[in-house]
């Protein structure tokens, strides 16, 4: 598997589990676990919380884990906005991911009163970054993510 390829599974796999709205498996640590495969790749995020939460998204492929992500995130408190409201518009920004970056969400996005930032260091190699959502110009959301390749070179 080569890197474009990875970036490209990253993508299509985000897109089909959180960002596209799937709850994901509740396992018996009280995690929850989303999964997508598609022929030898397999793409796993699991999390534990809700605010704040923790989590981390693997690939593996041929049954060899080659990616990963660590993510810390929680909502800042608001009495202008919902913690449903908030997450609807993080998928919406998730959805958004790119292949150049396959990691979060694009480096901004805006709708209604909610503006999505997202500043990343690196490439898909090794790689670190924060997410913010804005509403009304009022920081909201915080999440500090980083991973990379887990053995080297893919």
């Amino acid at each position: 598997m080569d890197t474009k390829e990875l970036c490209k599974f990253l993508v299509k796999a985000k897109v089909n589990t959180y960002a596209g709205g799937r709850e994901g498996t509740i396992l018996t640590d009280g995690s929850k676990e989303l999964t997508f495969e598609e022929g030898k790749i397999v793409y796993k995020d699991r999390y534990f919380g809700f605010n704040p939460f923790i989590g981390e998204e693997v690939v593996f492929y041929e049954g060899r884990c080659i990616w990963g992500m660590n993510y810390y995130g929680c909502i800042i408190p608001s009495e202008d906005i919902s913690a449903k409201e908030l997450y609807a518009f993080l998928r919406e920004a998730l959805k958004r991911v790119r292949e150049e970056k396959p990691f979060r969400g694009p480096e901004e996005y805006e709708e209604n009163c909610f503006k999505y930032v997202n500043n990343v260091e690196g490439d898909v190699s090794r790689f670190n970054g924060t997410e913010k959502i804005f509403h009304k110009k009022k920081e909201i959301y915080k999440l500090l993510y980083h991973g990379g390749y887990a053995e080297g070179e893919i």
